[in-house]
């Protein structure tokens, strides 16, 4: 049975909260879970002490077991001491789309031929 550490969404719409639960990987997002771990709430403030709420001895008693953390949860138990996540980094992210640099050469070009034709 392949174990997950994941969000459960909770809350009402436009509200969310997340459970931090235990589930089995094939589980729906908020069905069936093994066992809260804890809670996030994202509405609150970065720096809020109830952001996230997390049992630290379990978290490591399923992580021990080979439960895979997702992403975000990942971020948290970074963040608690209790994994190590690499950093990640994506140069491409900044780079502009094709059209957006065929749109830039125009302007460019436009802008050029109206030096041009000023100078004159």
């Amino acid at each position: 049975m392949a174990l997950k550490i994941r969000l459960a969404r909770g809350g009402t719409k436009k509200r969310p909260f997340y459970h931090i639960v235990v589930a089995d990987a094939r589980s729906p997002r908020d069905g069936r879970f093994i066992e809260r771990l804890g809670s996030y709430n994202p509405l609150l403030a970065k720096d809020a002490e109830n952001r996230v709420v997390l049992n630290n001895e379990r978290a490591q008693h399923w992580l021990s077991n080979g439960a895979v953390p997702t992403d975000r949860v990942l971020r948290f138990l970074d963040a608690a001491g209790l994994t190590k996540r690499d950093a990640r980094n994506n140069p491409n992210k900044g780079v502009p789309g094709d059209k957006a640099k065929e749109r830039a050469e125009e302007r460019a070009a436009k802008a050029a031929a109206g030096q041009e034709a000023a100078a004159e």
